[in-house]
């Protein structure tokens, strides 16, 4: 991570998960790390009062533990400006952020801030987002409320809390629920925001390249993806990677293995051919274009033709970037890979498309 830029993680989870339990325990306990937490929630939920100035205006207030807290009752690209400001001028100290969102939440337009704002860019690093989803109630919020799928999908990790008042059949549906609409995502119980620290920072959830350094199979659907593919037939490799990891995606599991038919999904497709780089841009840009509200985090690795590197891409709904990872090995195996999770995707038009611009 950019040692002069100031990593942002996103807190997000329906009211009454438990993320603000945790932001309390942030803001109170004496962990050693000087962090800005910029807290926009009001009412019956909001940090504790003794916590917060609630004056008309926003404030800035630091803590007896040497955290800051900020209330934001405007724009979050110029609070975070303001921070940034006061903290070159030495006027206040904070070596990281944590941005709460409210509970009816969407995350998309916090994470764009940090693609679309040239002078946030400058200053700060958005780290990851992570989603506290409360067990006891997350089946009925999860199918009432599109926020709270979109929270889960959006998510690099997950916390699940109030644990303690479900089954652990109860909990294991639940975690299978919650993998089929974002693989992805670790998944860890927590209680009463007892969690360390470290689990919700520098995670590094959209730096790529940073985590197929530690964790080169991060985009592997799952363990049957060591197998190799069903060749015959299979020219591009996604289609038996779909029958091991989104059974969901069948008519005849939809309803009776899964009664939960989520509009909040996940897929993946593979490709063991190189993409031609100009149809891939083209092709992504109109699917970006027609889809970008829905598409809620989308990323890979690409095997572009002609070149000695492979690409990394990701993107949060209608902001895409690429950058260049590292060269492909002279042994190794090249191919791609793309994870999408996002509202009622058309996948087979996504998978046709993206096979169309494989290199002839």
């Amino acid at each position: 991570m950019a040692s002069n830029l100031i990593p942002v993680t996103v807190l997000t989870g329906f009211l009454g998960a438990g993320k603000t339990t945790l932001l309390n325990r942030i803001l109170t306990e004496h962990h050693g790390r000087r962090i800005a937490v910029i807290e926009n929630e009001f009412g019956p939920e909001g940090i504790d009062n003794e916590l917060l100035v609630q004056d008309a205006d926003e404030q800035i207030v630091e803590m007896n533990n040497g955290c800051i807290c900020c209330t934001v009752r405007g724009d979050l690209a110029r609070i975070l400006k303001e921070l940034a400001s006061r903290r070159a001028l030495g006027a206040i100290d904070f070596e990281r952020v944590i941005i709460e969102t409210t509970g009816m939440a969407n995350p998309g337009p916090v994470t764009q801030t940090f693609f679309m704002d040239d002078a946030v860019a400058e200053n700060f690093l958005l780290d990851g987002v992570i989603t506290v989803v409360d067990a006891k109630h997350a089946d009925e919020t999860l199918s009432a409320q599109p926020e709270a799928q979109n929270q889960v999908g959006f998510a690099d990790r997950i916390l699940l809390s109030k644990v303690d008042l479900v089954s652990p059949a109860q909990q294991d549906a639940l975690r299978e629920r919650l993998m089929r609409m974002n693989p992805r995502a670790p998944i860890k119980p927590v209680h009463f925001g007892e969690v360390d620290i470290g689990e919700v920072l520098d995670i590094r959830g959209f730096n790529l390249n940073a985590i197929l350094d530690i964790d080169p199979r991060f985009l592997d659907a799952s363990a049957a993806d060591a197998a190799p593919a069903n060749g015959a037939g299979h020219e591009h490799g996604h289609g038996h990677e779909h029958e091991h990891d989104h059974e969901h995606e069948h008519e005849h599991d939809r309803g009776r293995d899964h009664p939960h038919d989520d509009a909040i999904r996940a897929f993946v497709y593979r490709a063991e051919r190189p993409f031609d780089a100009l149809q891939l841009e083209e092709f992504l840009s109109a699917i970006v274009q027609v889809y970008g509200a829905d598409l809620l985090r989308y990323k890979g690795i690409l095997w572009i033709e002609g070149s000695e590197r492979r690409v990394v891409f990701q993107g949060v709904h209608m902001l895409m970037a690429s950058d260049l990872g590292r060269p492909w090995e002279p042994d190794e195996a090249r191919s791609s890979k793309m994870v999408f999770i996002g509202r009622n995707l058309p996948q087979d038009t996504i998978e046709k498309g993206l096979q169309h611009c494989l290199a002839r």
